[in-house]
């Protein structure tokens, strides 16, 4: 008998595979304009990342094990080989794939991530889900108002409440793991702990305004990832998918029509 995948996934679109992983706090609906720009075709598979969405709660979820984790599920899938679009942490899953799994990975997408180790900067977002987790909340107006006491941006706010689901007695918690991501957030904000470059294609889709990606990863990028290519977003933001999708999905498109056929 074959054991049940930890990982829950959506499907649309026919042709070779194209697998999406999404960000930190997110959900495999996140890129959802981005699967179905890609549906035409591709057979486009949305993933949601362990202790994330649907998808299993595990007991430890560094970027080794969960890239682990998505390789036995496409295992379980039938799919041998699969060009990977990551944005954020999904990014540095997509990675970690295609640096220790090579074979796997036809070509990869990364959205505005590098392959190095990052402070810590989710403070705020931690206490703001952690506020509404202990007020055993009623109403999503409840949450978006504990969460403003801890977070400026609205952007943001709506973003998490996107993972608020309503359970027992009405009471509303967060669908992720909110234990799990802060136990293994130091885990998750590493670099990739693999030598071996990657010598398939690889475009890095930079946010013109976000810091995520700077001039100071470029020697780390390219001693990785030997064919990088860089595109940049003007104006945008971290969420760069979400600011402009056209944009993105134009880009995210044309790379892998020039880089990937299924073979």
């Amino acid at each position: 008998m074959v054991a049940k995948s930890p990982i829950r996934h959506s499907t649309t679109g026919e042709g070779p595979p194209v697998v999406l992983l999404h960000g930190l706090f997110g959900a495999g609906g996140n890129l959802g304009a981005l699967a179905r720009s890609l549906a035409r075709r591709y057979t486009v598979l949305s993933i949601d990342l362990p202790n994330h969405g649907r998808s299993a709660w595990l007991e430890q979820a560094s970027l080794a094990r969960m890239a682990q984790v998505v390789s036995e599920w496409m295992d379980g899938e039938g799919i041998t080989r699969a060009a990977l679009v990551g944005h954020s942490l999904g990014g540095k899953v997509a990675m970690e794939i295609a640096l220790s799994q090579a074979e796997r990975c036809a070509a990869a997408v990364i959205a505005d991530i590098a392959p190095v180790s990052y402070p810590p900067h989710h403070d705020r977002v931690f206490a703001a889900l952690d506020a509404v987790h202990a007020a055993r909340v009623t109403s999503r107006q409840q949450a978006a108002e504990l969460m403003a006491a801890h977070l400026a941006e609205e952007g943001v706010i709506q973003f998490l409440l996107m993972s608020l689901q309503r359970g027992e007695g009405g009471v509303y918690d967060w669908r992720f793991n909110l234990a799990g991501l802060k136990r293994d957030y130091d885990a998750v904000r590493a670099e990739p702990d693999v030598d071996q470059p990657f010598s398939g294609p690889v475009l890095f889709v930079k946010g013109g305004a976000s810091d995520y990606i700077l001039p100071a990863h470029r020697e780390r990028v390219l001693a990785l990832f030997p064919r990088a290519e860089v595109k940049v977003m003007p104006g945008c933001g971290h969420w760069l998918h979400a600011e402009q999708p056209e944009l993105f999905n134009g880009i995210v498109g044309r790379f892998l029509q020039q880089h990937y056929s299924g073979a």
